[in-house]
């Protein structure tokens, strides 16, 4: 009974306080939204772009092509947001059904000649440099007035895009072309420092 008694007496005043404690914190919490004042008016957040960087890692169909460029210097541009690239990027079909993997490069002209493990590791990246190279655009192409040619970033490597006959009018400009004596694209992906032309071949270095 006292106990009741009690309670009853002093339940009032604590619903009070809290009460007030909630009014408090509501007025003083930073986290509260609060009407936009004509003196600092409201700005919504918004998200930026994925960079290329961004979209090749989530890209798993052209995997390899991604181990294959982070091996390289390109790998830091692709997340640089100065520049606008263009990517051709071959799907993992693509890239195994080569006779000779990037690393491995052309044909050697003497093929008995021994080297070094050292000779063979640099001689791997060059070849994978030169290959990842190919791929890249320094610029955003545009597809509406082709053939076009491009230069690479590989040094004497260009890529023309050839216009595509059978294809209905209102399909995607990129869906028009193929490069590369008839490679086709896939898909695109657009980045804030880019675009990904993902392709069913190659760009051959030589």
């Amino acid at each position: 009974m006292r106990l009741l008694y009690f309670l009853a007496l002093t339940l009032p005043f604590l619903v009070s306080a809290s009460l007030e404690e909630q009014i408090l914190f509501s007025e003083s919490s930073p986290t509260m939204a609060k009407e936009p004042s004509k003196d600092s008016p409201f700005t919504p957040l918004t998200s930026s772009q994925p960079t290329l960087s961004d979209l090749l890692t989530i890209e798993s169909s052209a995997s390899i092509y991604f181990s294959y460029a982070r091996e390289t210097v390109f790998s830091k541009e692709f997340e640089e947001e100065c520049q606008q690239l263009t990517l051709l990027v071959p799907t993992n079909k693509a890239v195994m059904a080569l006779g000779r993997k990037p690393h491995q490069g052309p044909t050697p002209v003497e093929s008995n000649v021994e080297i070094t493990e050292q000779q063979y590791d640099e001689q791997s990246q060059r070849n994978v440099m030169r290959w990842v190279a190919a791929h890249i655009i320094p610029s955003r192409v545009s597809l509406s007035d082709v053939p076009v040619t491009y230069n690479t970033m590989l040094d004497g490597k260009s890529v023309t895009f050839t216009p595509v006959s059978g294809v209905k009018k209102d399909s995607p400009e990129w869906s028009r072309v193929t490069l590369e004596n008839g490679v086709r694209i896939l898909g695109m992906k657009e980045g804030a420092n880019g675009v990904i032309y993902i392709i069913d071949g190659t760009v051959h270095p030589n």
